[in-house]
């Protein structure tokens, strides 16, 4: 892949992977819309590393509160950050055990484009609706093992489907919870950063068995521009919360939706 290509797919997955939008979608569409060869699982997982880099820098004080928490276990003043930790522990489990089997089945992942026109459509939908009839009122401090894992069996859908939205998804669960929009942000972003080490780490592995350095030195670029188009999509997207709602980004899932529909129909965009 040229540089020039490694770079807009770091933008892409960047700027999609912390809005509600599904960068898995964007990326199985890209090399569709550019007319450039599939590049596949491997560097996706390359850039879920550099926008997993992005996470644990703008969240690093929960993080190392978190860490913290378990290396003082008897602390009580740190039970809610050991809490939290605990609840991202166990509602990690189900994205886990679905990633790991839809690796297995499908090593490239599923990138058909109608499968991604009804995930984007309908699970945008559901994400307005989420966030029309949600209340502003939980923080994580509300929270409860069942709230975390209603939270993490959502987030396991996107492992097996693109187009779902992985932040969108977690997001959506937290909304019809009633917890704040910036507050399930914050839970959908931590929550997401044990599954995305452990599915980048897993296609590092098979990267390395292939024994391609070539490749392999493209994955660092990518995960490298992710990490920096990333980190600002972070700060975008929590300024954006804390003012505004999610109704932008489900107007934008809907006229994606629709777009490829046409450019399927016009037979510019193959299946």
């Amino acid at each position: 892949m040229s540089l020039s290509y490694i770079i807009l797919l770091s933008i892409i997955q960047g700027l999609t992977e912390f809005l509600p939008v599904s960068s898995s979608a964007h990326l199985a569409l890209a090399p569709k819309v550019f007319g450039e060869q599939d590049q596949g699982q491997i560097i996706d997982a390359a850039m879920h590393l550099g926008t997993l880099a992005a996470a644990l820098v703008y969240y690093r004080r929960d993080v190392f509160g978190i860490i913290l928490s378990f290396l003082k276990w008897k602390d009580a003043a740190l039970a809610p950050m050991r809490r939290l930790g605990v609840f991202i522990g166990f509602a990690t489990l189900p994205a886990l055990v679905f990633g790991f089997a839809m690796h297995c089945i499908y090593p490239d992942g599923i990138r058909d484009v109608g499968v991604i026109i009804f995930t984007t459509l309908v699970f945008g939908i559901l994400m307005g609706v989420a966030d029309k009839k949600g209340a502003e009122v939980k923080t994580l401090d509300d929270m409860r093992l069942r709230d975390a894992m209603y939270i993490g069996v959502a987030q396991a859908l996107p492992a097996m489907f693109p187009g779902v939205s992985r932040s969108g998804i977690t997001m959506t669960a937290a909304r019809f919870m009633n917890f704040t929009r910036v507050e399930s942000a914050r839970f959908s972003f931590l929550l997401g950063m044990p599954a995305t080490a452990a599915a980048a780490l897993l296609s590092f592995y098979d990267l390395y068995k292939s024994d391609n350095p070539g490749r392999l030195h493209e994955g660092m670029e990518a995960a490298g521009f992710t990490f920096i188009f990333g980190l600002a999509a972070i700060y975008f997207m929590i300024g954006w919360l804390k003012r505004f709602g999610l109704w932008p980004f489900v107007v934008y899932r809907i006229l994606l939706a629709l777009l490829l529909i046409g450019g399927i129909w016009l037979g510019k965009i193959p299946l």
